[in-house]
C-alpha cells in the first residue's frame, strides 16, 4: 500500500493528533501530548494513506535556520521510508525558503538518534531535561523546586547542564539528554534522504522549551 507526502490542511488535524500521540508512545517523549496542532510558521508536511495521516513533519523558519519542530511516523507504518520521504521534502522546502541549515532537538531515544545520524545529521550541542513527578516518587517535585506559599508542586519540567547529569540521575527517575542535530543545506542536493527509501523510524524532533 502506498502513501503520499503533501502539505498539511486543517481537515487533517484529528488524524494528525492521533498520529503524533501514537508515535510517541514507548519513547522518551511519551507524555508530550497536545490538544491541537501547534502553528509553526514554516512548512507543515504530512504523509497520508488515503485520508489517514501516517507521518508528520513541522518545520519552523528562523532567518536562515530551519528547525524540525516535530517529526513522527505512525507505529503501524514505520520502516517504510516515510521519515526519509518527509525529510527529503522538508529539505527542499527549507532551501526554497532561504534556509542554509536544518536542525532538530530531540531526546535521547536510541532509534531516533540512529535515524538522525543515518540521515546525515551531525550532533553539536546538548543539555538535560529533568522531569520531577510525584507519580514517580512522592518527594521528587519538592526536591526539585521550592513552591510559593500555598502551592504544592505536583510535576516540574526543568533544564540542566550536562555536567550535573550524574548527580541528577541519582535523584530523579527521568533525566533525558536533549541533543541538537544539524546539517548544512547548501550543496546538499542529491544527499542522504533525497532519493533513498530509508528503513528507519523518526519519532520526534520537538524541543520542549
Amino acid at each position: 500500500m502506498g502513501y503520499a507526502v503533501r502539505d498539511y490542511v486543517a481537515e487533517d488535524e484529528p488524524s494528525w493528533l492521533r498520529c503524533r500521540v501514537l508515535s510517541f508512545l514507548g519513547t522518551a517523549v511519551h507524555d508530550d501530548a497536545v490538544p491541537a496542532k501547534p502553528e509553526v510558521g514554516g512548512a507543515e508536511l504530512v504523509a497520508v494513506d488515503g485520508d489517514v495521516v501516517i507521518g508528520i513533519l513541522d518545520l519552523a523558519l528562523h532567518g536562515d535556520l530551519a528547525t524540525i519542530e516535530t517529526i513522527a511516523v505512525h507505529p503501524d507504518h514505520q520502516h517504510r521510508g516515510i521519515g526519509g520521504a518527509l525529510l527529503s521534502r522538508a529539505k527542499s522546502r527549507a532551501r526554497a525558503l532561504g534556509a542554509t541549515t536544518l536542525d532538530a532537538w530531540t531526546r535521547d531515544y536510541p532509534p531516533t538518534l540512529r535515524w538522525y545520524r543515518a540521515m546525515g545529521f551531525s550532533e553539536s550541542d546538548h543539555y538535560l531535561h529533568v522531569i520531577a513527578d510525584q507519580r514517580t516518587s512522592a518527594d521528587e517535585p519538592a526536591r526539585a523546586v521550592v513552591p510559593r506559599p500555598g502551592l504544592r508542586v505536583v510535576r516540574a519540567f526543568l533544564h540542566a547542564e550536562p555536567a550535573e547529569e550524574a548527580g541528577l540521575r541519582r535523584e530523579f527517575a527521568r533525566v533525558h539528554g536533549c541533543r541538537r542535530f544539524a546539517m548544512p543545506l547548501r550543496g546538499q542536493l542529491g544527499g542522504r534522504g533525497d532519493h533513498v527509501d530509508h528503513r528507519a523510524v523518526a519519532q520526534d524532533g520537538h524541543r520542549q522549551r
